[in-house]
């Protein structure tokens, strides 16, 4: 069941929806997913720096990448550069390496993931009813390696307004400037926006660029450093539900 807060109708304005990825159109068995991931690409790089060096490393880089708030720098430039700092082997020799990886072997970690019940469903009625969709996953990854999970989710052939990578954006979750930069790129108002996902602290950020938000029950992620206080909730199959009684309302 669909339960509504605040501005309620404002989703007669929505003309675009957003959408988390991880947790809300794909289910990923995180706990081992990750030590996966990070075994087979430090297998891959093992030739030019050991695991005990690399991984570290790549997840310094990724925190380095989040908290860049720099407009100026993508995500993939922020990471590489603190990446490769004090690092013998440049950017020459591993960048090719990574993006064979992403081409032949992270596909093969499909097994630790499936598609969300019903979301192809729900993103296929938000595109039929003349709203774009996009997708809004947190851009730590490359362009090759978000399309590979929208396969896993079965929604790689869907129209979407954007897919947000750390090729083409300069911030990450929960910051608010990522949400102004897509709805830049997207030239709407803030307002015209709906984001769904399932993560409190990453999703329901969009608040505060003015971006309504839709809580996805049950697998909600809530680590305490912000409130649950969503517009709506409810499971991901009652959002076309709740988006056409909007629209209905607004057109009475």
């Amino acid at each position: 069941m669909v339960v509504g807060k605040a501005r309620e109708t404002d989703l007669g304005r929505i003309t675009t929806v957003l959408f988390d990825l991880d947790g809300t159109l794909l289910d990923v068995d995180v706990e081992a997913f990750f030590p996966a991931y990070f075994d087979a690409v430090a297998a891959r790089v093992s030739r030019y720096i050991g695991p005990d060096q690399f991984i570290p490393r790549l997840m310094r880089s990724t925190t380095v990448m989040i908290d860049n708030l720099d407009p100026s720098v993508t995500n993939a430039e922020a990471f590489a550069a603190a990446f490769f700092d004090g690092l013998d082997v440049g950017p020459e020799v591993l960048m090719p390496v990574f993006e064979a990886f992403y081409r032949e072997e992270f596909p093969k970690l499909q097994r630790y993931a499936k598609p969300v019940e019903g979301a192809r469903e729900v993103v296929q009625s938000v595109i039929d009813s003349g709203r774009r969709a996009v997708i809004a996953t947190s851009p730590v990854f490359p362009e090759v390696a978000i399309r590979e999970r929208l396969r896993w989710a079965g929604l790689e052939d869907l129209p979407f307004a954007l897919v947000t990578t750390y090729e083409n954006m300069h911030f990450c979750k929960p910051h608010p400037q990522y949400y102004e930069e897509i709805v830049s790129h997207l030239g709407c108002q803030a307002s015209e926006c709906l984001m769904v996902g399932n993560d409190v602290e990453e999703d329901l950020s969009a608040q505060d660029v003015g971006i309504v938000t839709y809580l996805v029950e049950p697998n909600i992620i809530h680590r305490g450093k912000r409130p649950c206080t969503p517009d709506h909730r409810g499971p991901l199959a009652d959002l076309p539900l709740l988006l056409d009684g909007a629209r209905h309302r607004a057109a009475g």
